[in-house]
């Protein structure tokens, strides 16, 4: 089995098409390492006139851009070790590109990380190919469906643009380079009209599960997305600190000293952030 597209000789039907498109074949690639299986799920996409490639490992995300993926299919156990990182990485890079996780025995733990991750299923081996095969049908027209044009306008606030249709945020033509957990942060606090969002209601609507005892996901993620504004826009300040509570987004010049009792400016926040470190192990959930 090499690594080219093996394409198929009949003519797709709709439903087989990558979502958005009507003309192009939609292309899956599969980092897997069982011969047969390969064989057998081809037989499948070839039915279905879609495109299959094999990739031999963990392949750069500035490749898999450029394959033009309609779907990626990933064993983890291919990839050891590092592919736990490498399957967030392409998640948070590619935040709408289909992934499924076919792989072996696995436990709850495992298969609830992945979801939380990104991966849009999880699918244990043995598996039937056929079963596989509906599965990323079944995503692709979830995708489909959702991508239907809708009209999102971009929100300004300070000195930075945050384009929802770009799932990213800009100064000028500058991009903070957001990752898809950093973008629905900002989106979330900067359209609660200066309201202080307690760090549970942020992590609920963010993570999209409790949050649990000890969590500290919300405030270094918050520290991240800091991080990220004050380089691309150090004259202002975004993101406040409410202590013993959690943070209000209101954009205001940097030499402007916060109003609000009981806020903090970012330099003291990491402060608190350290304090809060000694005080109990940290845990962050990506």
């Amino acid at each position: 089995m090499n690594s080219t597209y093996a394409v198929a000789p009949t003519r797709p039907s709709d439903e087989s098409r990558a979502p958005g498109s009507r003309t192009t074949p939609l292309r899956l690639a599969i980092i897997d390492a069982d011969s047969g299986f390969l064989q057998v799920v081809e037989k499948r996409v070839r039915a279905r006139g879609w495109q299959q490639r094999v990739l031999p490992g963990a392949v750069p995300v500035d490749e898999l851009v450029a394959l033009r993926l309609g779907a990626l299919v990933i064993d983890l156990a291919v990839l050891g070790a590092p592919g736990w990182a490498y399957l967030e990485q392409v998640c948070a890079a590619l935040p709408a590109l289909p992934v499924i996780v076919c792989t072996g025995p696995s436990t709850v733990a495992q298969r609830v990380r992945a979801l939380r991750i990104g991966a849009d299923d999880w699918l244990g081996k043995p598996c039937h190919p056929e079963e596989l095969v509906a599965r990323i049908e079944a995503i692709v027209r979830r995708g489909r469906l959702s991508s239907a044009p809708v009209e999102r306008p971009a929100l300004e606030a300070g000195e930075i643009s945050i384009r929802p249709d770009q799932f990213q945020a800009f100064v000028g033509s500058r991009s903070l380079d957001l990752t898809r957990r950093e973008f629905e942060l900002i989106r979330l606090l900067a359209t609660s009209g200066g309201q202080v969002l307690e760090r549970e209601a942020i992590y609920q609507r963010v993570w999209g599960y409790a949050m649990a005892h000890g969590d500290r996901s919300v405030d270094v993620f918050v520290r991240k997305l800091r991080q990220k504004l004050e380089r691309i826009s150090p004259e202002w300040r975004y993101i406040h600190t409410h202590f013993g509570v959690g943070y209000r987004f209101a954009p205001e010049r940097a030499d402007g000293a916060d109003e609000v009792a009981g806020t903090s400016s970012p330099a003291v926040d990491e402060l608190d952030g350290d304090t809060m470190s000694a005080m109990e192990p940290e845990r962050v959930l990506q």
